[in-house]
């Protein structure tokens, strides 16, 4: 159920419900197991290294106890005074005198049969031994844990051997538990300085690191940073907006779905560098160059893209964020624009023209000269009429007719001859895939430029500048050709016209604005276009320069097949 604010999430401090928030963010649930792990890990030591000593500090007084029992046997005073007629009054300080030097609670020398001569508290000479004599008395050493008249202790019992190898005492030599558990009270205490510390070091590293961390993951809990990824994986997939993420070494780390079609990427592009990738050489240099690219057309395979790319971050070198945007459609549109603006200026011209000659001849009418003024009128009707005729009984497809009557009104405007071959005759039996713009594209593009190409050519030829378009069909492909009467392309040139930015014009020439129009890219988007139809373009030469686009015509059966396998399915 959703959560309903209450009275008391309203009264609450908002210095509370900050604490209680990093409490729940990844970093406070990070620094509460951190702790935990860094108690368990630092108690866990402390208990073994308790226990390590216990047991070091149990053996040690064994050995202590086992040497000491040894080395009093061993005398030859008590050999001696064990069968003389008073033992307790040749032992007793004996006794008391070795387990001072040797920092031992007790030293008690005892017969064979357990009753004993020597005692750290008198009153218990001449009582029977507590413990274990057994062992000793079969003539081994041994050592036990015991509770005697001075308490529990760690005790050694060690037989007392005659020149003749007899056993004639025991002597047991014994640290109570009281006094070790002394002995490791220091090093318990310093054991547990030095887990507190260890603890305090992890802890405060721990609180350093993951303050750190708060602030990168900006408080957020594991919840929300894996619904924060999902929201961004979405996203960034979503977008009609070709994304690239690139490393600081040029790999690319993401590619969204938008990109991968905007770029014409198969197979997969993460993990690879983006100089590695199928695309044309001028937008990988734009892409890897060091500067950041603004707004900058250019070609792929059947696109046209707009390139924009930013550096991640305030300049840390984390990599580089690129984004496309399609601009083919755009770019299409601009040059239907630019054909319709130049047909309106045309029929401008016309009209002008028209309204000119519409005087010549009423003042002919005005001034009695009938005869000259139907002569006038007729000569300017079959000249007008003439490539009209021509357009309309050879080509069929309305777009390609209305293309070549505007672009010849428009070369007229600029003094060019625009010539309709003989063996043009185009039907309606065009390529299925060849879409209306594409057309438009091609041969208004190719006529463009050879309008301009023959006009700068004017100088170098005789007569007036020309253009000559061939646009017909046959069973087995379209063609277009197109020819102009300029300087041609130079053999070097030949394998570049096609790159986006290469012209024969200058750079740039102000626009309205006063800003520079970008040249170079009507030839690019004909060989795109081309291209995206299954075709090809040609150069070669003549007069001038000779374009010829090749579209098959067998797309159109293997798509009407493809069509008639859909349906049967």
């Amino acid at each position: 159920m959703p959560h309903r604010t209450t009275h008391h999430d309203l009264a609450e401090p908002p210095a509370l419900r900050r604490r209680r928030r990093v409490a729940h963010s990844l970093a406070g649930q990070l620094f509460a197991v951190q702790v935990l792990i860094v108690a368990v890990v630092v108690a866990g030591g402390a208990v073994l290294a308790y226990v390590w000593t216990s047991d070091r500090a149990q053996q040690a007084a064994e050995r202590q106890v086992v040497a000491t029992a040894r080395a009093v046997a061993d005398a030859p005073s008590v050999a001696q005074a064990v069968v003389g007629p008073d033992p307790t009054a040749a032992l007793q300080p004996y006794a008391v005198r070795v387990g001072k030097d040797a920092g031992v609670d007790f030293v008690t020398i005892m017969d064979i049969h357990g009753v004993r001569w020597t005692h750290p508290d008198p009153a218990e000479i001449g009582k029977h031994f507590l413990g274990h004599i057994a062992p000793a008395l079969a003539g081994r050493t041994f050592t036990e844990t015991y509770t005697g008249t001075l308490g529990p202790s760690v005790r050694a019992v060690t037989p007392v051997r005659d020149a003749n190898g007899r056993i004639v005492a025991l002597v047991s030599v014994g640290i109570t538990i009281e006094n070790l558990t002394s002995r490791l009270r220091g090093a318990i205490t310093g054991l547990v300085l030095v887990a507190l510390a260890a603890l305090a070091l992890g802890g405060l590293g721990t609180w350093l690191a993951n303050r750190r961390l708060r602030r990168h993951t900006h408080g957020m809990g594991a919840a929300e940073l894996s619904h924060l990824y999902e929201y961004h994986q979405a996203t960034l997939h979503s977008v009609r907006e070709g994304l690239v993420l690139l490393d600081r070494a040029g790999t690319v780390v993401l590619c969204n779905d938008a990109a991968r079609e905007l770029l014409g990427l198969t197979g997969p592009a993460e993990g690879r560098a983006f100089a590695e990738l199928a695309l044309p050489e001028p937008l990988r240099a734009a892409v890897a160059g060091p500067e950041p690219v603004r707004d900058q057309l250019h070609l792929t395979a059947d696109r046209v893209v707009v390139v924009n790319t930013s550096p991640i971050g305030d300049g840390s070198g984390l990599g580089t964020v690129v984004t496309f945007r399609d601009h083919t459609e755009l770019q299409a549109l601009s040059g239907e624009l630019d054909s319709v603006r130049g047909f309106a200026e045309a029929l401008s011209a016309q009209a002008h023209e028209a309204a000119n000659r519409l005087h010549a001849v009423v003042s002919l009418i005005e001034t009695g000269r009938h005869r000259q003024a139907v002569d006038f009128a007729t000569a300017e009707l079959e000249l007008a009429q003439q490539l009209t005729d021509r357009v309309v009984g050879a080509i069929d497809e309305p777009v390609l007719a209305a293309l070549l009557l505007g672009k010849a009104a428009q070369a007229a405007e600029r003094g060019v001859d625009l010539v309709l071959t003989e063996e043009s005759r185009i039907d309606d039996a065009l390529p299925a895939q060849l879409s209306a713009r594409d057309l438009v594209t091609l041969l208004g593009n190719l006529i463009d430029n050879a309008m301009d190409a023959a006009i700068e050519g004017t100088a170098d030829h005789d007569g007036p500048p020309t253009v000559t378009v061939t646009a017909r069909t046959d069973a087995r492909e379209m063609l277009l050709r197109v020819a102009d009467t300029g300087r041609g392309i130079a053999p070097d040139a030949v394998d570049r016209i096609f790159e986006r930015g290469w012209s024969t014009k200058p750079s740039g020439e102000p626009g309205e604005s006063g800003q520079l129009v970008g040249r170079g890219i009507g030839l690019a988007l004909v060989a795109q276009a081309a291209r995206r139809n299954g075709g090809s373009v040609e150069v070669g030469s003549g007069r001038g320069a000779v374009l010829t686009v090749r579209i098959p015509l067998q797309r159109a059966a293997e798509n009407e097949v493809a069509r008639e396998g859909v349906g049967a399915r």
